[in-house]
């Protein structure tokens, strides 16, 4: 077994994991991510401290992501992304409900498209507008 991979006894702190597994860049990152919330195990919000073991249940929010991962392997130290993605699992609910909401994002017109700012005319005709009522 090398370093990287712990035996399934040993229990690592969740910020080291999340930043060795490479959902976040730093364990400073990881640290703000799960005090703000957006770290759960099992369902309830963790601590950064919180020691986890092989098995357990995460669900974190990246951006507009929220991804639901089961814990594989344990590692303290940050290695390349393949040998960081056999650390842990996402589930098949997960990558499903990704895939709806990025589609269903990507469907929806979010913004107005507009022509740029106003001349000094349509400015001119703002005002007026909103001066009338």
């Amino acid at each position: 077994m090398s370093k990287q991979q712990s035996p399934s006894n040993h229990r690592v702190r969740l910020d080291k994991w999340l930043w060795a597994a490479r959902f976040y860049k730093t364990r400073a990152i990881a640290k703000q991510a799960i005090e703000g919330g957006k770290v759960h195990c099992q369902g309830s919000r963790a601590k950064a401290a919180k020691e986890i073991s092989v098995g357990l249940e995460i669900t974190l929010r990246q951006g507009f992501d929220e991804k639901t991962i089961i814990v594989r392997a344990l590692s303290e130290q940050r290695r390349g992304a393949a040998e960081a993605q056999l650390l842990y699992e996402e589930t098949a609910a997960s990558i499903e409900q990704r895939e709806l909401k990025a589609l269903q994002r990507k469907n929806q017109a979010t913004h107005l498209q507009t022509d740029g700012r106003p001349s000094k005319r349509e400015r001119r005709q703002i005002h007026k507008f909103r001066q009338d009522n």
